[in-house]
């Protein structure tokens, strides 16, 4: 079927939304919300013209031996036009503002809108020059009640139209290239393409469908900064492009020489203190419980090691030692399936922000504690205190020492609970009453004098300070936060920055409900019930925002249920096959109907194996999927009272009528005679009733000749309709070493005997697959 291009002819006026009332959609890049009367629309205004050529006809009258109608058939046929409802995608759009003539393209996110509005993300709204004080909120919250009608003053027009129509632009359907070249130009030195080029690419890909000509385009860093750019330049030329499902090659160049300089300056300036330079942060790395590790780091930079192993049984102390008592911080989370990102200030399991004492900084993780269930390792990160538009007091590197051991735990032989709480001291010493320190009796009028006139001691944290000192000057504590002090401006900027500033969670938006009283209330959000939160599906196994509403409390209930995240929830609604069974199973419903196959192992009987005692075959054959007697379902069983399988049996069957069980007695008398005096002549044959076998075995001769064997065979021979005795015929080679490997394979204590020779039979002797089969269908000694 040959299909033209789609004809999309669609324009209409609508209102611009307030941005209050589409924070919880957090609209990015450049999408839009439309009503669902635009799809509609849409709909109707798309067509495809498609032609269908064939050589069949579909008319019920038709006569193949009238050469006039095949013609008019074939003619009809060629001139048959089919036409169907179907839009372009991606859709886009080209949004007009009349009011000042600023123009962009936009794609489309969903038709949710209310009638007769249109919303707007941040970057389309300073790209039509649209202020949020130009909107008019037309819908007010629900709570507020009105006394009386809105008066209206009617004597301005534009009152009337801002009050019945609010803020009103153009949207247009338009098609648009796809983009193969794209040049970009900061409007700020200090880039560098060789970061924000991925960062680009990601950002393009999550919230981009078209990019305007002279449009600024805004892209976060992995700090939080934003940079901006100018779009200068496309191919084809144009005044906008499609950005999805396309190769698109971006340069980024400065506007003029003096940002290209200065962006080389700082360029050179970043390498002379990139990590593992002598003036740079140190490269983090795997660290153990055995040996310090010495580093040091930039302020606002991160330094990340990792803790793959410890001993979970004991608490876990991690130690940070830090020189001249420097602002370092020490953050942690635990890498599991529900927690990948790396410890930030923003997002972290456990920290400590506070100021140092006496250098250390110490975090002690109970074994107990809920957040390493299922951890694969510690992440442990150090951060170079820094404090948004503060500098810094110094630009060197501050040095640290970082330490991870097992703590005993108090009460224990090792760690016995220490009684005294009180410092011995000696007899000839007497304690300060303003320093609380210990001199001897003979100095102590001297040096009370002495300290009272010079030192002073915080009444709250007893620490002692010189009067005219800075560090008193400078020492506070948080009214708030009791355990909370310092003797820096620094520590108190930091505490008010950690403790007492307002955050806004980056991942769901700039709406109040998504912002917090503080850092550490931030953290608890990002770890635990913000969209953004990055785990590890079980389903596809990539790392992606676990996604749902944070505020919804239905969401969070369910998560903890079922223990699966929105995204998971979503994404395990796809459908599979069992692969034991065949049915249609979704993939979040897979853990509990495998659940009623394990239960259904349990019951399971035991397959009946082949009394011979070389064989390795079951009695009824086994089942593509792990079917016991399926081979005697199936018409293929044994037919024979004695135990052995077909082909044991096959041997010893003649069509004649033996009620009494006479010839069957003489054909193994027979059989066995053979074995004794001459043997079966097969080199692997392990069988101690053979000549050839005992020979392999490296056995003397048993029975060589009638007299002999008569004797030994006769005891066999009262034991044939006693099926718990073991026959012993000669069987091929591929059965005895199936029958030696499930030996060796229930020997491993897991399975029984029948069910090793059971799984052995249905893979064909192969190992490896025989435990799989075992895995999937037999039940364990341990389960029963």
């Amino acid at each position: 079927m040959a299909e033209q291009s789609v004809h999309l002819n669609w324009s209409a006026p609508f209102n611009v939304t307030h941005p209050s009332r589409i924070a919880s959609k957090d609209l990015q890049g450049d999408k839009i919300l439309l009503p669902q009367s635009a799809l509609e629309q849409l709909l109707s205004a798309s067509t495809t013209i498609s032609t269908t050529p064939s050589n069949s006809h579909t008319f019920t009258a038709f006569d193949p031996y009238n050469p006039y109608s095949v013609a008019a058939a074939r003619r009809e046929r060629s001139n048959f036009r089919e036409t169907t409802q179907q839009l372009p995608h991606p859709l886009m759009f080209q949004l007009i503002n009349q009011s000042n003539g600023n123009s962009v393209f936009a794609g489309i996110r969903e038709f949710s809108a209310n009638e007769g509005e249109v919303a707007l993300s941040p970057y389309l709204l300073e790209a039509l020059g649209i202020h949020e004080d130009d909107i008019k909120d037309t819908s007010p919250p629900a709570d507020t009640q009105t006394d009386g009608p809105e008066v209206i003053d009617l004597t301005e027009d534009d009152a009337i139209n801002q009050t019945t129509q609010g803020y009103q632009i153009t949207v247009k359907a338009r098609q648009l290239p796809k983009g193969t070249y794209l040049r970009l130009r900061p409007l700020q030195a200090g880039y560098n393409p060789d970061d924000w080029k991925s960062l680009l690419e990601r950002q393009l890909r999550a919230s981009y469908t078209t990019l305007t000509k002279d449009s600024i385009l805004s892209v976060t860093g992995v700090k939080g900064e934003e940079f901006r750019f100018l779009v200068d330049k496309f191919q084809p030329e144009g005044n906008g492009i499609c950005v999805v499902d396309t190769d698109l090659e971006v340069d980024i160049e400065p506007l003029n020489e003096e940002q290209a300089r200065e962006t080389l300056r700082q360029i050179a300036e970043k390498a002379q203190n990139s990590p593992g330079t002598e003036a740079g942060s140190s490269i983090g790395h795997e660290i153990d419980i055995w040996k310090d590790v010495h580093g040091q780091v930039l302020a606002g930079d991160y330094v990340d090691y990792t803790l793959p192993s410890w001993d979970r049984s004991r608490p876990l102390a991690i130690e940070l030692s830090i020189e001249d008592d420097q602002e370092v911080d020490l953050l942690i989370s635990p890498k599991s399936s529900r927690q990948r990102a790396l410890p930030r200030d923003y997002e972290h399991v456990f920290a400590d922000f506070s100021s140092p004492k006496d250098g250390v900084k110490r975090v002690i993780i109970q074994p107990a504690n809920i957040e390493l269930e299922g951890a694969e390792s510690l992440l442990i990160a150090v951060y170079g205190s820094s404090i948004p538009d503060q500098p810094t007091s110094t630009a060197a590197p501050r040095r640290y020492t970082l330490r991870a051991k097992a703590e005993e735990v108090q009460g224990s032989a090792t760690a016995p609970v220490v009684l005294a709480s009180s410092p011995a001291k000696n007899a000839d010493e007497e304690q300060c009453k303003n320093c609380l320190q210990f001199v001897p009796k003979r100095t102590i009028v001297l040096h009370e004098n002495f300290c009272v006139r010079n030192n002073v001691v915080c009444p709250h944290c007893k620490n002692v300070f010189q009067k005219s000192s800075e560090e008193w000057a400078a020492h506070w504590h948080c009214p708030t936060h009791p355990e909370a002090y310092g003797s820096t401006p620094f520590s108190k900027s930091k505490h008010d920055y950690i403790q007492h500033t307002t955050h806004v969670c980056q991942s769901c938006g700039p709406s109040s409900p998504f912002s917090f009283p503080s850092m550490t209330e931030l953290a608890r959000h990002r770890t635990t019930v913000c969209p953004g939160k990055i785990i590890l599906c079980q389903f596809c196994h990539l790392e992606v925002p676990q996604e749902g509403d944070p505020l919804g409390p239905a969401s969070e209930a369910e998560t903890v249920i079922s223990g699966l995240t929105a995204h998971e929830r979503a994404d395990g609604a796809r459908t599979t096959d069992c692969h034991l069974c065949g049915a249609i199973v979704r993939l979040r419903d897979m853990a509990a109907h495998s659940t009623n196959h394990e239960l259904d192992k349990v019951s399971r009987p035991k397959p009946e194996v082949c009394r011979d005692e070389l064989c390795g075959r079951t009695l009824h054959g086994v089942g593509p999927r792990g079917q016991i007697n399926g081979g005697t379902r199936m018409g293929q069983g044994p037919g024979n009272d004695l135990g052995l399988c077909s082909l044991c049996f096959s041997p010893l069957y003649v069509s004649m009528y033996d009620p009494e069980g006479k010839a069957l007695r003489r054909r193994i008398e027979r059989r066995y005679l053979a074995q004794l005096m001459t043997g079966c002549g097969k080199k692997w044959c392990q069988n101690e009733w053979c000549k050839t076998g005992r020979a392999n075995k490296g056995l003397e001769p048993l029975g060589s000749s009638a007299a002999a064997a008569l004797p030994l065979v006769k005891p066999l021979l009262e034991d044939i309709r006693d099926c718990s005795k073991p026959m012993h015929f000669c069987v091929d080679e591929a059965s005895q070493r199936r029958k030696k490997t499930a030996e060796m394979l229930a020997a491993e204590g897991v399975w029984e005997r029948e069910w090793c020779i059971a799984a052995l039979e249905a893979e064909g002797g192969d190992l490896t697959k025989a435990r799989s089969w075992l895995a999937d269908w037999a039940p364990t000694k341990f389960g029963k």
